[in-house]
């Protein structure tokens, strides 16, 4: 697909935007992505979107937190609501208390929960049967036998959890 900008380069970037049933759909190259950021940004609104989880709850967040600054880049929670992206790495421990809320709300859990790679796990027996399972889970999901790949997900990611390194 061709970027619908430049019509020269390949499209990289694909945006979908779907409001009231109406989708709007963006083919991008690279450079043109880089040189429209802030349009685009503005049309397909990511700010917007996590501004929007932000005050999803419309719990009256105590004055002093919306009014702290951020020590390093002087970023308000407000500012952030309004931005719907914080201004450093310390606006994360500044608004610790009210990002777990959003976080927990948006990904079902303010701790990143994701998968372990297999380099991570411990015995080489354990990496085995993993990788075996996983090809099970493939193969279960191609033949749409979902009550086995939710099973075969299940283990994996029991099998996951048992061989995390601990904090």
């Amino acid at each position: 697909m061709v970027c619908e900008l430049c019509k020269q380069t390949q499209a990289t970037v694909h945006l979908t935007e779907i409001i009231n049933d109406q989708m709007t759909e963006l083919h991008l190259c690279e450079a043109c992505a880089n040189q429209k950021g802030a349009q685009v940004e503005s049309h397909f609104g990511l700010a917007d979107l996590l501004s929007g989880l932000a005050d999803f709850s419309k719990t009256a967040e105590p004055e002093e937190v919306t009014t702290r600054a951020c020590p390093n880049c002087g970023m308000t929670y407000d500012d952030f609501r309004k931005v719907g992206r914080l201004g450093c790495g310390v606006c994360y421990t500044t608004f610790k208390r009210s990002l777990g809320s959003l976080l927990k709300r948006i990904h079902g859990s303010p701790v990143h929960l994701g998968k372990t790679p297999l380099r991570l796990v411990k015995t080489p027996k354990a990496k085995s049967e993993l990788a075996e399972l996983k090809k099970k889970l493939e193969r279960a999901i191609d033949k749409e036998e979902f009550e086995d790949a939710a099973n075969l997900r299940d283990q994996i990611r029991r099998m996951e959890q048992e061989h995390r390194p601990k904090p």
